[in-house]
């Protein structure tokens, strides 16, 4: 199932503070797959949201949750929805570091956890790991495999693994990711160097790096002329 051919994903901001809610919301806005459905400033406008949404016929896929709302704690409004029967995916979204609350959210059936103060590249990962996720889970028949499922899982996981080497910016990662996510067929380190203002050599770090992540394919390019190089996709909606 290609990307094109996948569903858009319906995200649903909460948080309480205005200008964290305008920013989650935009980063939301610049992911390819993604679209906002709103925002919420409380536990129970989140709730209703998101029954109103299901009983629309229009889903909320996924709720970015913030743990700490002025009516009532993230985990009590996770546990509700899941009580409740909505088939709402949470990612929770708190500066809170202590295990009970990764274990509480863990148990309330949150899929990722994003601690903040973060930058976009992590949001965009995180974002980016669960969208693999829902395709890989599209992909399957009504029946999965164990290998299916445990490659499902490692979508969520898989680009953390890595740490970023050193001299990788953020700034030229992300017109990278953008425009991998952006071709229908492979591009090798040459190719990606003129859109992009790149070295090959430059070109070719970037995309090794975000291939030892597991967020892009690498194979070898057969049948062309002159030094053997690689090619790499995107492997978002695979």
């Amino acid at each position: 199932m290609t990307e094109a051919a996948l569903p858009i994903i319906r995200v649903l901001v909460v948080e309480d503070e205005p200008l964290a809610a305008e920013a989650h919301a935009a980063y939301v806005g610049r992911l390819a797959g993604f679209e906002l459905a709103g925002t919420a400033g409380t536990g129970q406008e989140a709730f209703r949201r998101v029954a109103a949404a299901a009983s629309a016929g229009t889903p909320i896929d996924l709720v970015l949750m913030d743990m700490n709302l002025p009516d009532s704690h993230g985990l009590d409004v996770s546990r509700r929805i899941r009580s409740a029967g909505l088939a709402t995916d949470i990612i929770a979204i708190t500066a809170v570091r202590d295990v009970d609350n990764v274990r509480g959210a863990i148990a309330a059936g949150v899929v990722q956890y994003l601690i903040k103060p973060f930058t976009y590249s992590t949001f965009a990962t995180k974002l980016s790991s669960y969208r693999d996720f829902r395709a890989e889970l599209n992909g399957q028949a009504s029946n999965v495999t164990q290998s299916a499922v445990d490659h499902a899982f490692a979508s969520l996981r898989a680009p953390t693994d890595i740490p970023r080497p050193k001299g990788l910016a953020e700034s030229t990662l992300n017109p990278v990711v953008r425009y991998l996510q952006a071709q229908a067929a492979p591009v090798s380190a040459s190719e990606l160097m003129a859109p992009l203002g790149l070295s090959r050599v430059t070109a070719r770090r970037y995309l090794e790096y975000l291939a030892d992540t597991g967020l892009v394919l690498r194979a070898p390019r057969y049948g062309t002329p002159g030094r053997p190089e690689n090619e790499y996709s995107w492997k978002s909606g695979r």
